[in-house]
């Protein structure tokens, strides 16, 4: 026997309707790339995505076709996060500090048809233009006072024109709630970047359960400040979930500072934000130098990377803000896991809770996770016992986008690539990684690159790369090198070599020169070895 329930998909664009129903006038508030304040309601941005879906007609973008985005945290970039998927296009957020190589590469991959982008980004969709053939249109989110007087880009279309030519009557299509809705590459793989292609069900399910009070607890109370990049895997689906909840948002746009953050935390009474730990490093910095405190700003969710016990300590202690760590993957849309103390935790004495929220955290309804061994085998949560972390979800990917990769799954679960533990409590954390990519920032770095162009230099013989603790960024990658015999090679030459080559933050921090690197039966360099002699290296202060 079948229920007898409504059958109604699960689509992005119940989204924006709901919250201009339900919530019209919550306000949306965007600091602007032009430098001024930009505030409108929730109906007005469904308004204008209504319009903007239009447009995206007339520039003949079709069900399933890619749109690119290369923007900062604002109101337009929202405005296309439901315009296009709500019109059953592919919304493909790029991340714009990826080096031009990769950036031509991820957009050809996708075959995007069309590329949005903000005026700090020009230059650059510049230098991608000639190389990205597939992409017929170019459009700058921008009104036609700040369009630019002379550009390379052929046909360089107005954002706010494309806008202003349509109207409000589009109705949003129905379709498969199963249908393609975004797509993130991510870096944290062998390789060149593979995509992540979410569903319209997939992204839904997620900023549900992400709103939960399990989870980073958004409600219609809430005025929340996504610093987490919207090219960043969606803002960890914020764009979603703060507009289900009915939550007043604010986007910082490209003044990512501690002063210019501190600012508009005080100005629009945030309370509640999440990003990476390099955010709130120059956050609380900035409020310590200045003997200063905040007015609302209650509760923050740090991801991305772990966050340091100090930084944590700091926040709690002297600011009076609950801090939230969560983790999560690409893969993951992203969110898997936070750090919210139970009940019967209330009783411990502070360190004891401290060593609670540290961990990665507790599993939120729809991610379920276990640890395996070698063989495969489930291994016991017991807080001590360490192993191979794989989840399962349906906001979990099984493949990656065009099936890069092959099977991915192992026996219906998704390998993460991390080691960690399980308490009897459910709460995981992270020890190792299987992977040998970088974490600094929040940013993947991958090692497997870098080794390739160190070793493309004449005067190389071998190289590895790892990363090596720093205090800001959480990780930088390091060089281990063997020259060719009687090669000469100093450090600042071989540091030089990569200009050009990678984007800025991937350069590597610094150089060993050494006679041999430790190998593994298999003639395999063994980077855990390296990891453990360079554990206490000092990288140079810049």
């Amino acid at each position: 026997m079948m229920g007898q329930m409504m059958d109604q998909p699960l689509l992005i664009s119940s989204i924006i309707e709901f919250a201009a129903r339900h919530y019209g006038g919550s306000e949306i508030v965007s600091r602007r790339v032009e430098g001024d304040m930009h505030r409108y309601t929730y109906r007005d941005c469904a308004r204008r995505a209504r319009q903007l879906a239009r447009a995206l007609e007339t520039l003949g973008v079709d069900m399933g076709d890619r749109v690119g985005t290369v923007a900062w945290n604002g109101y337009r970039h929202m405005e296309l996060y439901y315009a296009v998927s709500g019109s059953g296009a592919v919304l493909h957020t790029i991340n714009p500090r990826l080096h031009p190589d990769q950036l031509a590469y991820i957009i050809g991959h996708a075959e995007n048809k069309v590329l949005f982008f903000d005026l700090s980004f020009l230059p650059l969709a510049e230098i991608v233009a000639a190389r990205c053939p597939t992409i017929r249109h170019f459009v700058l989110m921008s009104d036609r006072a700040h369009m630019p007087d002379k550009t390379s880009i052929a046909n360089l279309l107005c954002y706010e024109e494309l806008i202003d030519a349509t109207d409000d009557g589009y109705l949003w299509p129905q379709f498969d709630e199963n249908s393609a809705a975004a797509l993130c590459y991510t870096s944290g793989t062998t390789g060149n970047p593979k995509g992540a292609l979410y569903s319209h069900r997939s992204t839904v399910l997620h900023a549900y359960a992400s709103a939960m009070p399990n989870a980073l607890n958004i409600s219609a109370r809430d005025s929340v400040l996504p610093v987490v990049p919207m090219f960043h895997v969606n803002a960890w689906g914020l764009p979603y979930s703060v507009l289900l909840s009915g939550a007043r948002m604010v986007y910082p746009g490209p003044a990512l500072d501690g002063k210019s953050l501190y600012e508009l935390f005080e100005a629009e009474r945030v309370t509640f934000s999440a990003g990476v730990p390099t955010v709130w490093l120059g956050l609380v910095n900035y409020a310590l130098q200045n003997d200063l405190q905040f007015s609302t700003f209650r509760r923050t969710v740090i991801g991305g990377a772990a966050c340091p016990p100090a930084m944590m300590d700091t926040l709690i202690d002297r600011f009076n803000v609950e801090v939230v760590h969560a983790w999560g993957m690409t893969e993951m849309s992203p969110l898997g896991t936070t750090a919210n103390l139970l009940a019967k935790h209330d009783a411990l004495p502070t360190e004891a809770q401290r060593a609670v929220l540290r961990k990665q955290g507790h599993a939120i309804y729809g991610v379920d996770m276990k640890i395996v061994d070698d063989a495969g085998a489930q291994l016991p949560w017991d807080g001590e016992t360490s192993g191979h972390l794989l989840v399962k979800g349906p906001w979990i990917i099984k493949r990656y986008f065009r099936d890069e990769g092959g099977d991915v799954l192992e026996d219906g679960w998704f390998p993460t690539g991390d080691v960690a533990t399980i308490d009897p409590d459910g709460y995981m954390q992270i020890t190792d990684r299987s992977k040998d990519v970088i974490k600094s920032g929040g940013e993947w770095i991958g090692s497997i690159d870098l080794e390739n162009i160190a070793m493309s230099h004449p005067a190389v013989l071998q190289a590895a790369c790892i990363g090596v603790v720093h205090p800001k960024w959480d990780e930088r990658p390091l060089l281990v090198v063997v020259r060719r015999p009687e090669a000469q090679l100093t450090r600042e030459e071989l540091l030089a070599f990569f200009a050009g080559k990678v984007a800025r933050f991937w350069m590597p921090d610094d150089v060993v020169f050494v006679d041999s690197l430790p190998l593994g039966a298999t003639g395999k360099i063994q980077k855990n070895r390296l990891r453990e002699a360079y554990r206490e290296h000092k990288l140079p202060t810049i």
